[in-house]
């Protein structure tokens, strides 16, 4: 079905930050796959977890223990600061894991109506309930009637959230992303979530983070919510999680972890021995190599460079960069006008780059990327965008 709008491109192999098209042509990957392949492209711990598992057993369902599910869980949950997780095969299903959970939370209390509140500018998943949760009415449109039971507020608006609190007593949980990244890379104030703690302690709220882009050290914390020393009754992971091989995982403590019973949720193919195989191997790398500070190092690198070089140097064609924000290796180039076209040029020149609300350059690159390719991708970036306010062809 014609679902995307794919750039004239086939990838045939990859290797770390790097991608072959099936004419041979050598691309620079900043994208990761959207977050996804933080190890790289054939990252040979991650290929060899998945061939030794193959080899062995692939499928056996939850009906049944699963070793390497046990042993993924413990891990998440001790670097998460969780006690228990549902795994699922997406960032989608992670979220929906969420928001049931939320909503028998509630029922649980006598709740008629278990209202979940999101922000702005989110972006929760393609599913129903997902979809009704996302903050854009441009992919809600269409498929009506959304899912009832939440309510949107400004993002990084504690005010906004207080209101609600004096308003509805309905409300269950608050379902918010660390750092935005569908929405242009938006990174809160600092005290925004320590706020948001507070706020659901004090009315008995489940603070559940949408870690899907933010998780697995690609901000220069294992999470995004360790920047904020706030501890979350439920956070939800995929994308990074185990390096392209499709997993999702709903982590959650105190009485969030203790809400699901035996029938209440499911997956059949969620947590499989292959699945969990592919996400110890990424969190033994990042573990072995120290991925999560390379991020933050690599990250500030980047940002450095561009806020430099493109700040002072393409303002003299006209204002264009409004913001460069990052946190760790999300990175996002705020300009003053739609830059969609930049990415076809990107990839003219061999640059895997994604614009995201519009007017954002985000960069996602891999958490393995050397300090050279570091510089190229700056390079490239600060090419392109000044061909777009001279006008020029690069």
């Amino acid at each position: 079905m014609s679902t995307y709008s794919r750039l004239p491109v086939t990838f045939e192999r990859g290797e770390g930050a790097w991608l072959w098209d099936n004419t041979g042509k050598k691309y620079l990957d900043a994208i990761s796959g959207v977050a996804v392949c933080g190890l790289g492209h054939a990252h040979p711990a991650v290929a060899d977890a998945v061939c030794r598992q193959v080899r062995t057993l692939v499928h056996t369902s939850n009906l049944y223990g699963i070793a390497k599910q046990q042993q993924l869980g413990e891990r998440l949950t001790a670097l998460a600061g969780m006690e228990k997780a549902f795994f699922c095969n997406s960032g989608a299903e992670a979220n929906e894991a969420a928001i049931k959970l939320a909503r028998l939370y509630g029922h649980k209390k006598g709740i008629a109506l278990p209202t979940v509140v999101v922000a702005e500018g989110s972006f929760h998943g393609r599913t129903l309930a997902t979809l009704s949760a996302t903050g854009n009415r441009k992919v809600q449109a269409g498929f009506e009637p959304l899912v009832r039971g939440f309510l949107r507020v400004a993002y990084n608006d504690l005010e906004a959230l207080h209101n609600i609190a004096k308003n509805s007593a309905e409300v269950v949980a608050v379902l918010l992303e660390p750092v935005q990244g569908e929405g242009g890379v938006n990174i809160p104030n600092d005290d925004y979530l320590a706020g948001v703690r507070a706020l659901c302690d004090q009315h008995g709220w489940l603070m559940m983070l949408d870690e899907v882009q933010t998780g697995m050290g690609r901000t220069g914390r294992w999470f995004g919510f360790q920047h904020s020393d706030v501890a979350p009754d439920v956070i939800t992971l995929a994308k990074g999680l185990a390096n392209g091989v499709p997993i999702g995982a709903c982590l959650a403590r105190g009485a969030a972890a203790e809400t699901f019973k035996p029938g209440n949720h499911a997956s059949t193919f969620g947590g499989n021995p292959l699945a969990c195989s592919a996400a110890l191997a990424v969190i033994d790398t990042i573990e072995n190599h120290r991925l999560t500070e390379r991020a933050a190092v690599l990250g500030a690198r980047i940002a450095e460079q561009l806020r430099a070089r493109l700040q002072h140097g393409a303002s003299a064609h006209g204002k264009l960069v409004n913001e460069i924000r990052n946190r760790g290796l999300m990175i996002g180039i705020e300009l003053d006008r739609p830059c969609g076209e930049l990415v076809g040029k990107a990839l003219e020149h061999g640059l895997l780059i994604n614009v995201t609300a519009e007017r954002v350059i985000r960069l996602l690159p891999p958490l393995i990327l050397s300090d050279a390719e570091a510089d190229q991708i700056v390079d490239g970036v600060v090419e392109l965008v000044t061909s777009l306010v001279s006008g020029e062809r690069i």
